[in-house]
């Protein structure tokens, strides 16, 4: 017999993320054009290419991480909002989210400590900043891309 998925709550995660992605996208605009003006009025402005240019290698090497957690996270959430689960598999889902979410704040934990003690530097800190919004944005959209084909091959 075919399962049944109510994914209801899914698609509801999705459009939710969304709009957490258009607000990072925002203010990764809007810290860039700071970052760009700081540089500018210390005289440097070429480094701003430098950070965007580190950034994106940055970018390069998590985005497989990255899109292996949000796989796995839209995986799970499909198989969770299968309609006939039983307790040990609800149990066993429910530990694997927390992981995850450990997971995902062991990331937050590490960027945030990793800016308040880096070095005041204009150059540094915005690198740090480009990647923690990248990482996030792209965790964000490996997901939903992910999340929206499972769908797909579940309705």
């Amino acid at each position: 017999m075919a399962k049944s998925y109510d994914l209801k709550k899914l698609r509801r995660l999705i459009m939710i993320q969304a709009a957490i992605q258009l607000f990072l996208l925002v203010l990764l605009v809007f810290m860039a054009v700071n970052f760009q003006g700081g540089l500018q009025a210390e005289g440097r402005p070429q480094r701003f290419l430098h950070t965007v240019i580190t950034t994106l290698v940055i970018q390069l090497a998590l985005f497989y991480p990255a899109n292996k957690l949000a796989v796995r996270d839209a995986q799970r959430e499909i198989a969770a909002s299968a309609t006939d689960l039983t307790v040990d598999e609800q149990k066993d889902l429910r530990q694997k989210r927390l992981y995850s979410d450990y997971l995902k704040g062991a990331v937050f934990i590490f960027y945030t400590t990793f800016a308040y003690l880096a070095p005041k530097n204009l150059t540094v800190l915005s690198v740090i900043f480009y990647s923690f919004i990248l990482t996030f944005l792209t965790y964000f959209q490996c997901y939903n891309f992910a999340a929206r084909r499972l769908m797909r091959e579940k309705s």
